[in-house]
C-alpha cells in the first residue's frame, strides 16, 4: 500500500514552501500547478498520520508566497522591462505577460490579489508590478491580502474534504490522484520548455563567420 510516510521524506513541508517561494520569486516554480499543489497538501495532512499539521500549511505558505512577491518585485524593479527577454521569461511565454498587463489595466492594483489564484500569471505579476514602479507599499499590502487568501483557503479545503467519510477510506488512492495532476503538468511543462529550446536553436541565424564559409563540397 502507498505509504504517506514516504511522501513526506521525499516531498516534505520544506519542498513545498520553496516551490511556492520560486513560482514567483525565481520565475521558474511556474512548471508546478501551484493550486493542486496546496490542495493536496491539505489532504494530505488530514492522512494518518498527517503528513503536517495543517497550521503550519497555513502559516507558512502565506510567508513563502509573499517572501517570493518581495523578490519578484525587486527582480522587476531591478532589471526593468529588459527581464522580458530572458530566457525565464521566454520560457513561460508571452501570453503570461500579456494577460498580466489586461489585468493591471482592468483592475489596477488588486491585480496583485487576483493573480494568486490564476496559474502562471501569479509568476509574472510581481516583475511586472515592479519593473511598471508600482508603489511598494501599495504592492506588499495587496500581496498579503492575496497570499493569505490563496495559502491558508486551499490547504484548509483539501483538509475539509479529507472529513468526508469515502475520502478517508481511500485516502491514499486521493493522494496519488492529486500526485498524478502534479507529475503529469510538471512533465509537459518540462517538455514545452525543451522543445521551445530546440526550435530556438534550430532557427538560430549563422553567425557572419558560418554565413560567409565557403562550400566545400
Amino acid at each position: 500500500m502507498f505509504d504517506v510516510d514516504m511522501l513526506l521524506s521525499s516531498f516534505g513541508l520544506l519542498g513545498i514552501l520553496i516551490i511556492v517561494f520560486m513560482e514567483t520569486g525565481l520565475l521558474i516554480g511556474f512548471i508546478f500547478p501551484g493550486d493542486t499543489l496546496l490542495f493536496t497538501a491539505g489532504m494530505m495532512a488530514h492522512a494518518d498520520p498527517p503528513f503536517t499539521p495543517l497550521w503550519t500549511l497555513m502559516v507558512g505558505i502565506p510567508i513563502a508566497a509573499m517572501l517570493g512577491d518581495q523578490l519578484g518585485y525587486f527582480i522587476g524593479r531591478k532589471v526593468g522591462p529588459a527581464i522580458i527577454h530572458t530566457r525565464a521569461m521566454q520560457w513561460i511565454g508571452p501570453e503570461a505577460v500579456e494577460k498580466s498587463h489586461h489585468f493591471f489595466d482592468r483592475f489596477g492594483a488588486a491585480t496583485v490579489f487576483l493573480a494568486r489564484f490564476i496559474a502562471v500569471v501569479r509568476t509574472v505579476t510581481p516583475v511586472v508590478a515592479g519593473f511598471s514602479h508600482m508603489d511598494h507599499r501599495k504592492f506588499t499590502f495587496y500581496s498579503v491580502l492575496g497570499s493569505a487568501a490563496w495559502g491558508g483557503l486551499i490547504p484548509l479545503f483539501g483538509y475539509l474534504l479529507g472529513e468526508i467519510p469515502i475520502v478517508q477510506k481511500y485516502m491514499h488512492w486521493f493522494i496519488l490522484a492529486g500526485l498524478a495532476t502534479l507529475l503529469i503538468p510538471f512533465g509537459y511543462q518540462v517538455y514545452n520548455i525543451i522543445k521551445k529550446q530546440r526550435q530556438h536553436q534550430n532557427h538560430t541565424p549563422p553567425t557572419p563567420a558560418e554565413a560567409t564559409t565557403p562550400n566545400q563540397s
